[in-house]
């Protein structure tokens, strides 16, 4: 990895981030659930739009 990657937490009150991450799947099916984080993803993803760093995160979601 060319250390571009920050896998250190970087999220200011993440705790209530990942509050809020379970209250947007709250009421949705298995499928919406995971409809919502595909777009979730995608919307994440162009933000970056860096494609090096996206095939960076790809491969530290594998490990």
């Amino acid at each position: 990895m060319s250390e571009k990657l920050n896998l250190k937490p970087n999220i200011a009150n993440a705790d209530d981030f990942y509050a809020d991450l379970l209250a947007a799947h709250e009421g949705l099916s298995s499928e919406e659930s995971n409809a919502y984080n595909a777009r979730l993803l995608l919307i994440l993803a162009n933000h970056i739009g860096d494609r090096e760093l996206l095939a960076e995160a790809l491969n530290a979601a594998k490990a």
